[in-house]
């Protein structure tokens, strides 16, 4: 018989949200604050778009097979204008099928002799996906104190880092972005930026880009997402940048090299996303729309949670609030909550250790859904977490 990749068995028993799915199974009349999955319809201009890309494969004129593994180059060229306002050339934006993929393929292209260090507490895949390819994974505590950002850095080949983050809704900012940078130059370590929800930042002195820091396009690689951007979780469509100022120790081309691992691995994203993603950039007043809608309703939340007895952050440029609630361990917390007022949440220990204490409440949702979720909160919370 086949053995198994031993690797495997490093892997902690239960993923998070499948362990939160099974669970609440048993529980009726549920409203989901947990995952990150959006609700509301992809606006109008982007369904006609990916409706017209549909329509044309129908007709011998029209029908396109395979196109570049890179991506569609009018998109590519749409991401480096809009997004990184050309401080990105359209040949180093690789085009695929969601930011979570991509992680997976970064972590074949740097293989199994790697340390990567994670933020703690950090979004499971980055940790999971490392181990497979038995990697070695360092840890950096993210407290409240420093706006969970490392204060120090480990020695890693690799570190990643999201912003605005996944779970505690921070964002790092200009300094601490170019301390990271500073420090990756000289250590020689390569930053991979998760920027999928950079579209929910308000504060217009908060960097949007790991770009936006001089030298970084020398050491950083940034992973982001049209999934919490236009409500595209199940369309599937994200990006990568791959700069071509990054080479390895020996002087070959990180470029060169993702180049080969996409067109090995990958026949490129759907013609059809790659339309509706193309006219979602040309519709900029539609995404801000979207985030607008989902910020709103992490106010909403969060108003209702002041009276109680926890503190609260984010929500005000991530869709996320990362609530604290003490020594009370997370999974009971968890259990708590769900069978009080029915809210599914996430367990901050989900997330590593230094969730503990911690529950997430995500912002995606209907309004009506949301309100209801408030209106329990204030009515049906459990007396062990009130005042």
């Amino acid at each position: 018989m086949v053995k198994r990749n031993p690797h495997f068995s490093r892997l902690s028993k239960n993923y998070l949200f499948p362990e939160v799915t099974r669970r609440a199974r048993s529980f009726e009349n549920l409203i989901s604050l947990s995952i990150g999955d959006t609700s509301e319809p992809i606006p109008h201009a982007i369904t006609e778009a990916m409706k017209k890309a549909a329509t044309q494969l129908g007709s011998r004129k029209g029908y396109r097979g395979y196109g570049a593994e890179q991506g569609n180059a009018a998109l590519r060229e749409k991401i480096s204008e809009v997004i990184y306002k050309g401080k990105i050339s359209a040949d180093e934006i690789f085009i695929s099928d969601g930011a979570k993929c991509d992680i997976g393929r970064l972590q074949i292209l740097f293989g199994s002799d790697k340390t990567i260090a994670v933020q703690n507490p950090a979004y499971p895949v980055y940790v999971d996906t490392g181990l497979m390819l038995n990697q070695k994974v360092v840890y950096m505590e993210c407290l409240p104190e420093n706006n969970f950002f490392p204060n120090t850095f480990p020695d890693a080949d690799l570190l990643y880092l999201c912003s605005p983050n996944n779970p505690t809704g921070s964002v790092a900012t200009h300094a601490q972005l170019e301390n990271l940078v500073q420090w990756a130059k000289k250590s020689n370590t390569f930053i991979i930026f998760d920027a999928a929800y950079s579209g929910f930042i308000q504060d217009p002195t908060l960097p949007e880009s790991i770009y936006e820091i001089e030298g970084a396009d020398e050491i950083a690689i940034e992973v982001s997402s049209f999934s919490k951007l236009i409500g595209f979780t199940g369309v599937r469509l994200g990006w990568s940048v791959i700069p071509k100022n990054m080479t390895y120790a020996e002087g070959g081309s990180v470029h060169d090299d993702y180049t080969r691992v996409v067109t090995t691995f990958f026949n490129g994203a759907s013609n059809i996303s790659q339309a509706g993603g193309l006219a979602a950039l040309d519709h900029p007043d539609e995404i801000a729309k979207l985030s607008t809608y989902y910020l709103e309703n992490a106010r909403l939340i969060k108003k209702a949670l002041e009276s109680k007895e926890c503190r609260i952050y984010g929500g005000e440029n991530a869709p996320y609030l990362w609530v604290d609630f003490g020594k009370i361990e997370s999974w009971d917390l968890f259990q708590m909550v769900l069978e009080k007022t029915k809210l599914i949440t996430t367990p901050g220990s989900g997330f590593g250790s230094c969730g503990e204490g911690y529950l997430r409440f995500s912002a995606f949702g209907n309004r009506t859904q949301i309100l209801n979720a408030v209106k329990r909160i204030e009515t049906q919370w459990p007396e062990q977490l009130s005042p």
